[in-house]
């Protein structure tokens, strides 16, 4: 599995800029809540989910300012059921660990199985931030070059106004 050293060495080829910054451990929004007051770009919130099956996966990304009620997602994808996939699963298809969800772990996805749900307020949003696959840091970057990414990455994504 890749991790944060990869994520630099692709920002790197895509001449993406970015600001590093390094904080303790930050595995849940609230804590993180409390150390972003150096950031000045949309802070997002990232849900690993499953559908009722378990053969599909979505990573949902938005604006940490809302919440996301999943009962609304699942009527928007009608998809079933979905609930939160489990810290093997994300494991496997992203590589990470609770606590770091991003959608820089879209780079572990080789069979592009995970589906992406982003916020269409990111589009408004001149820049963002996620953690680098670890939540000991957090990398702010344009939204333009968010867009750069997940295009590089080859993902399935698709804007949707989720709250």
């Amino acid at each position: 599995m890749l991790g944060q050293s990869e994520i630099y060495n692709v920002l790197k080829e895509l001449n993406i800029d970015y600001e590093y910054h390094e904080h303790p451990p930050l595995d849940t929004i609230e804590e993180a809540i409390k150390h972003k007051s150096w950031m000045d770009a949309m802070f997002c919130k990232n849900i690993f989910l499953r559908n009722h099956k378990g053969n599909r996966h979505y990573l949902a990304v938005f604006d940490h300012k809302h919440n996301l009620m999943i009962r609304d997602l699942e009527i928007k994808l009608k998809q079933g059921k979905l609930s939160f996939a489990s810290e093997k699963r994300m494991q496997k298809y992203l590589g990470l660990k609770p606590g770091s969800v991003s959608p820089f772990g879209i780079i572990n996805d080789d069979q592009r199985h995970v589906y992406m749900f982003l916020d269409s307020n990111i589009l408004k949003a001149d820049r963002v931030s996620f953690h680098p696959n670890d939540s000991r840091a957090t990398l702010i970057i344009s939204s333009d070059d968010f867009m750069k990414f997940i295009e590089w990455s080859g993902a399935g994504y698709e804007f949707l106004s989720l709250y």
